[in-house]
């Protein structure tokens, strides 16, 4: 039991530090609230109204894309240093894991998280028929008050 001593000390102390700086921040904290320090801040850009658009699907898989790499080589690097020991078990198991981080790699690119820029243009420019326009396929949300010249 002795030997847990010191994590249980600093157990005890992370939690009186926590509530001592969460009682002296709301006995000194100013309490002169406004719109303004309320409001969210965005560049110095004041908000008038929301956006009508959501995230792009794109950057959540190129979000997907870091989250997957992360993770491969956290796994990796463990391996990287006891590769000598592992034996056949564990380059069948690193082979596993690399085919499954290849296969979501693929689904990714396959779902166009890398297409940006005139590659974008020149890789879809034939699928596309000349008909659809952005007007006739992309339904408008939240536009209703505001001039043509800012919903374009």
């Amino acid at each position: 039991m002795g030997q847990y001593l010191p994590i249980f000390a600093m157990l005890v102390l992370a939690i009186i530090f926590a509530a001592v700086s969460r009682v002296i921040s709301q006995l000194l904290a100013p309490r002169q609230p406004s719109e303004a320090k309320s409001s969210p801040y965005e560049c110095g850009i004041v908000p008038d109204h929301a956006t009508p658009e959501r995230l792009p699907v794109k950057f959540f898989l190129v979000a997907m894309i870091f989250i997957v790499f992360d993770i491969e080589i956290i796994f990796l690097f463990p391996f990287a240093v006891v590769f000598r020991s592992l034996g056949g078990f564990g380059i069948a198991a690193v082979l596993i894991f690399t085919a499954a981080v290849f296969e979501s790699f693929v689904y990714l690119i396959g779902n166009g998280a890398l297409d940006w820029g005139p590659v974008k243009h020149l890789r879809r420019s034939d699928i596309v028929s000349p008909a659809r326009t952005a007007t006739s396929t992309i339904r408008r949300v939240g536009l209703e008050g505001r001039s043509t010249k800012e919903a374009a």
